[in-house]
């Protein structure tokens, strides 16, 4: 079965509780299980969404910041001692070799511990770390291309696309870019983050972090309305609303979202919570 999962949908790095966990998805796609991102929380999403983890093969890292990153190496240790031998490729930005080597090393000592005590492949001889650009990042049976998305002021942040007998686009963390349509253009899914302003106060009000934060939020973030927009330009088949802003407010609903991507979209669309299923 061809199906997006929604492992954590929540934009930021906090979690609270009762909350959604920060983003990760998994993608199955003519056979094969793709991860796309690590937040807080994917080891468990993956589990919880029917997959083994000893048969963790593929991952992708859309960009640096630690909500989706940060459970990256842990992911893959637990997958280690849950019995994974066999190879596993992360692609991810450029940086991503030096958080791995910082991982490695923080996690040293259990691992030789591990090898020589429990007979273990060295973890660090089936996993290949690999940074890619804008562009084909992938060629096969299903073919991966990355762009380049603003989200500053981060540099190296990438949009997605999948092509296999289904294509499954994820926007990646983005500022409105209609070139991203274009890069997206007849998808039969298009996963892309998106931003309520009506919600971004109390999310100042409760990081206390004033108007840096709020200058981020709308510099680096797509509003709703305009998710739509960019959802109709590229002709997609059905849009899916994730890495929500905010995504844990109990004065937003799912219409409040609907209601802004329908300015522009009339087509099908899920408003993201944590373990949702999109069959393809």
């Amino acid at each position: 079965m061809n199906r997006v999962v929604l492992l954590g949908t929540k934009g930021g790095p906090a979690i609270r509780a009762g909350g959604a966990m920060p983003t990760s998805s998994l993608l199955e796609l003519d056979g094969r299980r793709v991860v796309i991102d690590c937040g807080l929380g994917v080891s468990k999403g993956l589990v919880e969404a029917g997959m083994d983890l000893k048969t963790l093969d593929l991952i992708f890292i859309t960009h640096l910041h630690s909500d989706h990153i940060l459970e990256l190496g842990p992911l893959i240790h637990t997958a280690w001692t849950t019995g994974l031998k066999t190879p596993v490729t992360v692609y991810g930005p450029p940086g991503i070799e030096a958080y791995w080597a910082g991982f490695m090393a923080s996690v040293s000592y259990d691992i030789s511990i591990r090898v020589y005590d429990e007979g273990r492949t060295p973890l660090d001889e089936i996993v290949t770390v690999q940074a890619y650009d804008e562009g084909l990042v992938m060629d096969g049976p299903i073919k991966v291309q990355a762009l380049r998305v603003p989200h500053p002021p981060i540099k190296d942040c990438f949009a997605l696309r999948f092509d296999g007998s289904k294509s499954v686009t994820f926007s990646g963390d983005t500022a409105y870019f209609p070139p991203l349509a274009s890069f997206a253009q007849g998808s039969d899914l298009l996963v892309h983050e998106a931003l309520l302003p009506a919600g971004v106060e109390t999310i100042i009000a409760k990081t206390g972090l004033g108007d840096k934060l709020r200058n981020h939020l709308y510099a680096s973030h797509t509003k709703a309305a305009d998710v739509g927009r960019i959802a109709h330009a590229a002709g997609v088949g059905r849009l899916a609303l994730n890495h929500l802003v905010p995504a844990d407010d109990p004065t937003i609903g799912p219409q409040d979202w609907l209601s802004q991507v329908a300015e522009a979209w009339d087509g099908p669309v899920d408003v993201g919570v944590d373990g949702l299923e999109i069959v393809l």
